[in-house]
């Protein structure tokens, strides 16, 4: 196995690292709260939290540290997140595991942003789409794979373990990383107003809504996948591993066939994906009186919602290589930040939902941001159409 495989395998390791930290407390709750003798909803506040700490933190993260070598500076990252999910394992009260959480969202969106970057500058032209869609699908691997594991470990021993295994797969990736990535990249330094230009370009403000409305689609359904599977479409409880995980192999999938639409320039057909997803989602409270037809759209929605994931990111990382050199570790994070924003908009519009419509109608509130994605896309691609005429006029130099 030639070295670029390895770094391959290792950058989505880290995604899969990254992905169990951040998603093993959903599947550890009810553990975390009953040892702390609390209630589930304080807990609970742990992800809200590490949510908007993790979008917030990530530009200042990647602004600030951008004239360092990005090697050294990620290997540092790496080891404050290192100590930071082992003080989540060793914490014996709420206060310390609320603090060990910060400390490792301050630093995980840098994480992943990085080795972007890295993916970017080390991979073939043409391996570099389908690197990226990799990357992505490692935190689908730890939804599907990772986080039942932990659970099961948590169940079975307590969810401190849980925690000391990422700690375990974090200081292998640490040693990985230190042994495989080149010391030097080629990066261009400057200043916080000249990487933040980056942001008035309208190729990169237009996807930055596409992706938070993206975003806002799936979580104004998905926030309630459960009782969606459940209440709505009745399927018993003990069935109801299976189903996540047949809907979290349909995402994975859904990544992969992301990396083959970005190696063909993916962003010019994403509208018709955005038309189907208006569709499904207004017809799933109809399609919710049966339970296969239910369970179908949403496998279909699993599919393809996010599907934006490797062309947008592709788009970023090509506008800062030819336009934006100084900004790359910028635009390799504005995806995974205003993912997170658009989390936080899509569940809080999926609560509201449910007090108003009741649960088998939310999916019309996603149906709307699907709506708003739709408009977006097509201006996305007006924009670069524009752009790409305006360079073809330009006088030659």
């Amino acid at each position: 196995m030639n070295k670029y495989r390895w770094q391959a395998i290792v950058f989505v390791l880290v995604a899969f690292m990254l992905g169990c930290n951040e998603f093993i407390v959903v599947g550890v709750l009810s553990d975390i709260a009953k040892e702390y003798q609390i209630p589930v909803a304080t807990v609970g506040y742990l992800v809200t939290i590490f949510a908007t700490v993790y979008a917030v933190s990530t530009p200042f993260i990647t602004i600030l540290t951008n004239r360092f070598s990005r090697y050294k500076t990620l290997m540092t990252l790496m080891v404050i997140f290192l100590i930071g999910n082992t003080l989540s394992g060793l914490a014996m009260s709420y206060p310390v595991l609320l603090l060990s959480r910060v400390l490792t969202a301050v630093v995980a969106g840098a994480i992943i942003s990085l080795i972007m970057t890295f993916a970017s500058a080390i991979a073939p032209r043409e391996k570099r789409a389908s690197l990226v869609s990799w990357i992505f699908a490692g935190f689908s691997i730890a939804s599907v794979f990772g986080v039942p594991i932990g659970t099961a470990i948590s169940t079975s021993y307590s969810w401190h373990d849980a925690f000391y295994l990422i700690s375990v797969i974090s200081a292998i990736t640490c040693v990985l990383l230190g042994w495989l990535l080149p010391r030097e990249v080629e990066q261009v330094q400057g200043s916080v107003k000249n990487q933040l230009v980056l942001l008035k370009d309208r190729r990169v403000y237009v996807g930055i809504a596409l992706v938070l409305f993206t975003a806002a689609t799936m979580y104004a359904y998905y926030t309630y996948i459960r009782p969606l599977l459940t209440t709505a479409l009745g399927f018993s409880t003990t069935s109801l591993n299976w189903l996540l995980f047949l809907i979290g192999i349909m995402s994975i999938l859904s990544n992969r066939f992301s990396g083959m639409l970005a190696e063909r320039n993916g962003l010019r057909i994403m509208p018709r994906f955005y038309v189907a997803d208006v569709i499904l989602l207004a017809l799933l409270p109809f399609g919710l009186g049966n339970k296969f037809v239910g369970l179908a759209i949403l496998l279909v929605m699993s599919l393809i919602v996010t599907i934006l994931n490797s062309p947008i990111q592709i788009h970023f990382l090509n506008i800062a290589e030819q336009d934006y050199p100084q900004s790359a570790v910028l635009a390799s994070s504005l995806n995974s930040i205003f993912f997170n924003f658009g989390i936080s908009l899509g569940s809080a519009t999926a609560s509201g939902m449910l007090g108003v419509v009741g649960l088998n109608r939310i999916s019309w509130g996603a149906a709307g941001y699907a709506a708003i994605s739709l408009v977006l896309a097509v201006t996305l691609n007006h924009v670069i159409k524009q752009h790409r005429q305006a360079k073809l006029e330009q006088p030659a130099d």
